[in-house]
């Protein structure tokens, strides 16, 4: 059994809202997604979705999205991204798919680890951070601790997973409340998505930092390839 990550999915089953616009390599991204899942993916493994999953605006319109996710081998772990408008009510969203698990304050267990996480925000910086930014940090800030929360009251577990689907750090790479409070609660993993194209790919922290291993998974920064996180 694996652990598998791909962020920034776009799903939109029930919109018009075509990914080639913003380059040749998204053109039938949803396509290349798939043969990569149905390539990798068995039925015991797990699948990390760090956000922005469909371009649906109600519940109702990204169902065609999320059901074909859910028809996708591995049970799904999900966190919400800043155009997942449809995510409303997380004890809903958690009644609808038994193989499918939707994170907001709380963790989920999968084998030996605990899996947890936030949306996440933009985080300080020199060029663009208003009061109302901050206000919102903090608010996913104690989100993520209150996630980290429950992940540590879980028995038996080897290590800790967290998704957000903003970077941790702001361009500069610098720490944060968010990598603070990684490094507090002791987690392994980081996956996160948000970043697109060369140049924004620069702003993702990647590699071992104090401890913690951090991995982009945007999925046009890994070609619409799932990644593997755990053998």
């Amino acid at each position: 059994m694996a652990i598998y990550a791909i962020g920034d999915l776009h799903l939109s089953g029930d919109s018009d809202k075509p990914m080639d616009i913003f380059g040749e390599h998204w053109a039938d991204h949803g396509d290349k997604i798939k043969a990569s899942w149905l390539e990798k993916v068995k039925k015991d493994d797990a699948v990390l979705i760090p956000g922005d999953i469909s371009w649906a605006m109600t519940l109702e319109k990204a169902m065609v999205d999320l059901e074909w996710i859910a028809h996708l081998p591995g049970t799904k772990y999900l966190i919400r991204g800043n155009h997942d408008y449809w995510w409303k009510s997380i004890t809903k969203l958690n009644s609808l798919f038994d193989s499918m698990n939707f994170i907001q304050n709380n963790s989920f267990t999968y084998m030996e680890y605990v899996i947890c996480g936030t949306r996440g925000w933009i985080c300080p910086n020199s060029y663009k951070f208003t009061d109302h930014d901050e206000k919102i940090y903090l608010r996913e800030v104690n989100r993520l601790e209150m996630s980290l929360k429950s992940a540590k009251q879980r028995q038996g577990y080897k290590g800790i997973i967290a998704m957000m689907h903003y970077p941790p750090t702001n361009d500069k790479l610098e720490p944060s409340l968010f990598t603070e409070t990684f490094e507090k609660y002791n987690v392994d993993y980081v996956i996160y998505g948000h970043l697109h194209d060369e140049i924004s790919y620069d702003y993702g922290l990647q590699g071992i930092h104090n401890g913690v291993s951090y991995r982009l998974v945007s999925c046009d920064y890994v070609n619409f390839e799932l990644v593997k996180i755990i053998k």
